[in-house]
């Protein structure tokens, strides 16, 4: 067998297959049949800024009026706005699995603003999470907000984070950036170690037929993978800090392509929602036979080989691509 093994955040994994937040992470038991089945560390279902403040008479309206939601979400509250899980117990369940559990445990924040989440950064480090994994995200609908303010804004929170704690910080972001590169690396320069590209949100739907808005979860497909496995082709090597690929990994081509592209970890969560915790082991048995086939040795041999630092022609992963690419379409006869 090759050698599977990848740094991320400073933690030495067996293989890149990182369960990223989900309701997957919700039970014990379902951890322990992840790290079972093979996988290498997992990311908590997210601890929400809103359950930290949760004394706001307007909860209810700010997540459900209409904005888009986080991916997790509905799976921790409800329509009624009462609350399936309060912080305190995230802790506590958080201090179980590194208990139950020897693969690194990632505590999960999503938010965007300091307030509560320093205390909870602090006792999500206390309670043994190896890391902490930050889940910025803000649906700008203020046409004076401008942003710059937007971005100051999530530059402060990773700051005042940092501060508060010694373990390693992921910063998980949207694309939705005027200049990527530029945000990812003042993140970093504000104290972030990794970056998880990308976060995936889910858009509300409207019922016709009661005249609603309503949440709808879809689940990822490998189609997915493009938008991220391109910005960290075009991010490795360029900042300094660990690349992470979530949103579109299902098959062992997938995670292939991200080590290529300069990952170091790849996120997964809709395959195994939808294949089941037994559909590890196929992911990494067909990682093993394309490596033994193309003689590669290990996944550091492979990382990065195809950024754009290190292809024939750059170019491929800019605009100078465009033309090429629509070039390339053939209409039906």
């Amino acid at each position: 067998m090759g050698d599977l093994t990848t740094t991320y955040l400073g933690m030495n994994l067996k293989n890149p297959l990182v369960a990223s937040a989900s309701p997957l992470s919700e039970k014990v038991e379902t951890v322990q049949k992840l790290e079972q089945a093979g996988i290498a560390a997992v990311v908590m279902y997210s601890l929400f800024e809103e359950q930290a403040i949760h004394e706001s008479l307007e909860l209810d309206h700010f997540l459900f009026a209409g904005t888009e939601i986080s991916p997790e979400i509905g799976t921790i509250y409800s329509q009624t706005g009462k609350y399936t899980l309060q912080p305190e117990a995230y802790v506590e369940t958080l201090g179980k699995l590194k208990q139950a559990v020897g693969i690194p445990v990632i505590g999960s924040l999503n938010g965007v603003s300091s307030g509560g989440w320093i205390k909870y950064a602090q006792k999500i480090e206390a309670a043994g999470a190896d890391a902490l994994e930050l889940n910025l995200y803000y649906l700008p609908t203020d046409p004076d907000l401008s942003a710059a303010q937007i971005e100051e804004n999530y530059l402060k929170l990773v700051g005042d984070v940092r501060k508060s704690i010694q373990i390693p910080l992921a910063v998980k972001l949207s694309p939705f950036f005027s200049a990527l590169p530029n945000m990812a690396k003042r993140l970093v320069e504000a104290g972030a170690d990794g970056l998880v590209l990308f976060n995936r949100f889910y858009q509300p739907d409207l019922d016709l037929e009661a005249l609603e808005v309503v949440p709808n979860l879809t689940l990822s497909t490998s189609a997915e993978i493009r938008l991220p496995l391109r910005w960290i082709a075009l991010l490795y090597g360029r900042i300094r800090a660990d690349l992470a690929l979530t949103s579109g990994v299902h098959t062992a081509e997938d995670v292939l392509k991200a080590m290529m592209a300069g990952a170091s970890a790849t996120m997964v969560a809709s395959v195994l929602l939808e294949k089941g915790i037994d559909h590890i082991p196929t992911i990494l048995t067909g990682i093993d036979l394309w490596m033994s086939q193309n003689e590669y040795e290990s996944i550091q041999q492979m990382k990065g080989s195809l950024s754009q630092q290190s292809v024939a022609e750059p170019a491929a992963f800019e605009r100078a691509n465009y033309m090429k690419v629509l070039n390339s379409f053939r209409s039906l006869p």
